[in-house]
């Protein structure tokens, strides 16, 4: 009888193949609705870090408007591109062009743009973004 118990046991143990194709079946599934969605999220966080960035340098902006007269004409870097100031025909308006160069977001730009009222309007514009990656504060341009 106890042989039997034993022999019994044996046969009970470990996972058979269908259960393990069936879980790695499931993780599959997993993956491939998971990663789309994870690429979104970096790209999103990419351009939010864009705008915040960008809309910190407005204050300086106003700032050197209100000193000097006009908008700042300069390139400066940050984590994850490069931001440069613009000016337009006017000397109170010009842009903020936030560029990011690296991750998923890669070759995308913010804009930020001031007018001579000192409104500020917001577009992002790539091939790797689309609108449900843009910014709340901003408006998606297909860039064409």
């Amino acid at each position: 009888m106890k042989q039997l118990q034993q022999g019994k046991k044996k046969l009970q143990k470990g996972f058979t193949l269908i259960e393990l194709m069936i879980v790695v079946a499931v993780i599959g599934v997993l993956a491939a609705i998971a990663i789309p969605q994870y690429q979104n999220y970096v790209k999103k966080a990419a351009l939010g870090s864009a705008l915040a960035t960008a809309t910190a340098l407005k204050t300086n902006v106003e700032d050197t408007i209100a000193i000097k007269g006009t908008f700042p004409n300069n390139t400066l870097s940050f984590a994850l591109g490069s931001l440069k100031l613009t000016p337009t025909a006017s000397a109170a308006d010009g842009s903020i062009i936030a560029t990011v160069d690296e991750g998923p977001a890669q070759n995308s730009t913010l804009t930020l743009e001031r007018d001579a009222d000192g409104i500020w309007t917001c577009k992002v514009e790539g091939d790797s973004v689309n609108d449900e990656v843009t910014p709340s504060a901003c408006e998606f341009s297909s860039g064409s």
